[in-house]
């Protein structure tokens, strides 16, 4: 697994997503044919049997260090990937008016130390399960190829 170099405290947000990068990088390199994680689930404690297999997992963990190591996407990239198709340029004006005059109300409302801690906090957490989704990946593969753990 990669060696984390830099040094930051504990539950520093830096440290999280370092982690993630390096746990997913490691499952990159441990999962050599991704195709064997199709259709296999883990089936460990208060997972559910409707929860998506393990290649689906590998891919999304991929996809998510990359924009945690290289930044998001564009707003309107993102909105596209994310509808699955470009909607024409007068519907895309008036949904990020329509978005935008929400989002004011929004931090007018709202103490933005606040908005903050909990958007920190969130991002904290879920970069936390997802390396631990990214360990799950490769030891459950680990076991499959037989690999030594």
């Amino acid at each position: 697994m990669q060696v984390l170099t830099k040094h930051y405290p504990k539950n520093c947000l830096l440290t999280v997503m370092d982690r993630y990068s390096a746990v997913v990088h490691n499952m990159e390199q441990v999962v050599m044919i991704p195709s064997l994680l199709r259709d296999v689930h883990l089936t460990g404690p208060g997972e559910q049997a409707q929860a998506p297999d393990l290649y689906t997992y590998f891919t999304m963990l991929k996809t998510i260090r990359v924009e945690v190591d290289h930044g998001l996407l564009p707003r309107e990239e993102w909105r596209a990937k994310a509808a699955g198709h470009q909607a024409n340029e007068a519907e895309d004006d008036e949904a990020v008016e329509t978005e935008e005059a929400g989002e004011e109300r929004i931090s007018r409302e709202l103490d933005l130390e606040a908005q903050f801690h909990l958007h920190f906090s969130s991002l904290h957490h879920i970069l936390t399960h997802l390396t631990q989704k990214a360990q799950e990946v490769t030891r459950k593969y680990q076991e499959m190829t037989g690999q030594v753990l």
